[in-house]
């Protein structure tokens, strides 16, 4: 018995000075020759470094003709952080995909068209159709907004512009090849901030919105954290250094989103589905 409890006392001893061996602790002795085991320091945690995000990016090229800038700014609701695309005309066309009655989220709408940049368009109904003048590969849906909205349009011969509907209406008969109405205008043609005060109601949400500066390039933009009221928005761009002649505000809330592909900062997706897309690729 007592070689036996003696085995087992040198087994126990043993491996107290094997876990001292591997950093696990030390043993020490005591006055009447009994191990006694001290833990080793708990190890100290680095933090991982705070990443600083830049509260502006400036522009930068992901390809010719085609370039990205990320913005943030605080508005009274919060930090809202602003994701633009700046596409030149004259080297990017336009495409509205719609399926009546169906719809998917911007990122699904992303993988099936295969675009360069895919976005929300205009206002639609429950059932999942369009409500304001579509134009989807020549092929026209939904109904004609009043002189107070604006639209997006590709022509035939390829010119792209966004426009006011009161100061540059729709012709019916017009050869349209791409098209979506929507409303309000948030910047007038010139740089007239569209917008005022007391047509707001206060309500904040995320904004999906296409632009054109004074250059004629075209701008997509959307605010993802839903921090911006229509007025304030109107009032931030025309105070921006966007430089922009007009800008016309697309649906928002829950449908905004945008991806453009291969961009990982500039993939937003929608919350809820939608029945039809603008895309961007390059001619």
């Amino acid at each position: 018995m007592i070689a036996c409890m003696e085995r087992s006392w040198s087994l126990l001893t043993a491996a107290l000075m094997l876990a001292a061996a591997m950093g696990c602790g030390s043993i020490q002795l005591t006055s009447t020759g009994t191990p006694e085991p001290t833990l080793a320091p708990p190890p100290t945690w680095t933090p991982f470094p705070t990443v600083q995000v830049p509260q502006d990016t400036g522009w930068q090229e992901i390809d010719p003709g085609l370039e990205t800038r990320t913005i943030s700014t605080r508005t009274p609701q919060g930090k809202e952080r602003i994701y633009i695309v700046r596409v030149d005309p004259l080297a990017y066309t336009l495409a509205v995909v719609y399926t009546p009655g169906l719809a998917q989220n911007i990122s699904a709408w992303a993988a099936q068209t295969q675009a360069l940049l895919t976005l929300n368009a205009g206002y639609f109904t429950e059932a999942y159709e369009v409500t304001g003048y579509t134009v989807c590969a020549g092929v026209p849906y939904g109904s004609q907004y009043g002189d107070f909205a604006g639209m997006l349009a590709e022509r035939a011969d390829g010119q792209i512009s966004v426009r006011w509907l009161r100061t540059q209406p729709f012709v019916p008969g017009e050869s349209l090849k791409t098209a979506v109405q929507s409303f309000p205008v948030l910047v007038k043609p010139g740089g007239v901030m569209g917008f005022p005060a007391d047509a707001d109601d206060g309500r904040v949400a995320r904004r999906t919105l296409v632009a054109q500066d004074r250059e004629g390039r075209l701008l997509f933009l959307i605010g993802s954290r839903g921090c911006f009221g229509l007025h304030a928005l109107a009032t931030w761009l025309t105070e921006s250094d966007l430089d922009l002649h007009i800008a016309l505000n697309l649906d928002g809330g829950t449908s905004t989103g945008l991806w453009l592909a291969g961009v990982v900062s500039h993939q937003i997706d929608s919350y809820t589905a939608v029945p039809a897309v603008i895309t961007v690729n390059r001619r």
